[in-house]
């Protein structure tokens, strides 16, 4: 059973500041049968819940385990630093790590961008979200660093943020467990890779007629059956005789 037969809708997970919007959009008019689930998972939670069943597929931060699962990387974010609006590094279009060398950088427990070396000075505990983080920056307790559609997704009127050019970085992916690859999943795989939706790729298409054929086949519904008469399609009359002479 193929899992265009097996579920009535096409389930998407995906992750804190991601946005699978365009691709829902191109969906909807493409599929308008198939109903297009969004189900928002944390970063932590997204490889449980594709090898679990629970969605269809993810867009999901990397890494994720290549021995369960199929990605396909899409593109990777920017870092930057989140601060208040007047402190000392808005003064600059960018931040550097060596910057942050005074700074009590915060470190949530739901950090995405694996840090070898966290920089800076660290807090006195853990927040345990970004969103708990963003509130301390907030306050003034110190910075934070965070792939930048975090930082657009937690947005404060009293916060801005700088690229912090010598970051790590995350990778966001599409991601679907290895043996899950349905004719679903290879629909979105097309919209995401941005397939038109008469690209030969992906789901078999019925095969076009050669022009030869559809000529002839064309030519043969125009050309009226023998005996008929072309205009009115009723019978030919017979050989038409000779005028009789007037006596």
């Amino acid at each position: 059973m193929t899992g265009s037969e097996a579920h009535p809708s096409f389930r998407l997970a995906y992750v804190p500041g991601a946005t699978p919007g365009k691709w829902v959009r191109i969906w909807n008019e493409r599929l308008p049968d198939v109903p297009l689930n969004l189900i928002s998972v944390t970063a932590a939670e997204a490889s449980d819940v594709l090898r679990d069943g629970a969605a269809d597929a993810g867009i999901v931060r990397l890494p994720v385990d290549r021995t369960v699962f199929s990605a396909i990387p899409l593109y990777t974010e920017t870092t930057v630093v989140v601060v208040p609006k007047d402190h000392l590094l808005t003064a600059a279009d960018e931040a550097t790590l060596e910057d942050l060398a005074e700074e009590v950088v915060l470190h949530p427990l739901d950090d995405v961008l694996g840090w070898e070396q966290l920089p800076g000075e660290p807090a006195f505990e853990r927040p345990a979200t970004t969103a708990d983080a963003i509130e301390l920056v907030a306050a003034g307790i110190g910075v934070l660093a965070v792939p930048q559609s975090l930082a657009r997704l937690h947005h404060r009127r009293d916060l801005t943020y700088r690229p912090l050019g010598d970051a790590p970085q995350s990778g966001v992916a599409l991601c679907w467990p290895e043996g899950a690859h349905t004719d679903l999943v290879e629909d979105f795989i097309g919209i995401v890779r941005g397939r038109t939706v008469n690209s030969t790729r992906g789901r078999s298409r019925p095969a076009a007629q050669p022009k030869e054929k559809r000529r002839d086949e064309a030519a043969a519904r125009q050309k009226p059956a023998a005996g008929k008469n072309p205009r009115s399609g009723t019978p030919r009359s017979g050989r038409r005789g000779k005028p009789r002479r007037r006596s």
